[in-house]
């Protein structure tokens, strides 16, 4: 793909139709693996002999809910008219801006899509006057982990329950960047 001008626009009404198009099949190539030591979690990666693919059922949400309303937006990226990708935000109860969803186009992945629109994300939290970003993630999805990573998230914490259920994810990983005015020195205990 030759570089071109990504443009980012707020969700409308003429978008629902198209929203999901960007829910395609991903790599599942290794897992991040956590652990917990002296109050820091860090991680190892793991990977597989043989890489699979997956992908996320398609959202069926109320759209509306998402169109010019202050706790929650959907940015939608494009090149030229084209729609590449998408990050699904809410403004949450602990002053962090969640990230619901993020995806890009399986043709338009590796080439600033995501990053451009995790910084529209930040620029929004700032906007709204919240303290970071957070989202979840599963361990199996090594190459999510390692994409909030570059971005500059850190690990905050890890779920072993919630997808019980799910016979192929094992943790539920909880990833947080701070903004810097809010970050809260360490304390050694």
């Amino acid at each position: 793909m030759e570089k071109t001008q990504i443009t980012v626009k707020p969700f409308q009404q003429e978008h629902i139709s198209i929203i999901n198009k960007t829910n395609e099949p991903f790599s599942i190539i290794g897992r991040l693996i956590p652990s917990f030591n002296n109050g820091k979690w860090t991680y190892e990666e793991e990977l597989y002999e043989h890489t699979s693919y997956t992908k996320f059922p398609d959202d069926n949400l109320e759209w509306d809910d998402y169109i010019n309303k202050e706790n929650k937006i959907i940015f939608l990226a494009f090149i030229g008219d084209e729609y590449i990708g998408q990050i699904r935000l809410i403004k949450d109860w602990n002053k962090f801006c969640y990230i619901e969803n993020i995806a890009v186009c399986k043709d338009y992945r590796k080439n600033g899509v995501g990053k451009t629109l995790f910084a529209t994300a930040e620029q929004w939290a700032i906007q709204m006057s919240l303290r970071g970003i957070s989202l979840e993630a599963q361990d199996d999805n090594l190459l999510a982990c390692k994409f909030y990573i570059k971005q500059g998230m850190e690990l905050g914490g890890v779920d072993t329950l919630k997808h019980v259920f799910h016979p192929n994810i094992d943790k539920t990983l909880y990833w947080y960047k701070v903004f810097p005015e809010y970050k809260v020195p360490v304390i050694n205990r």
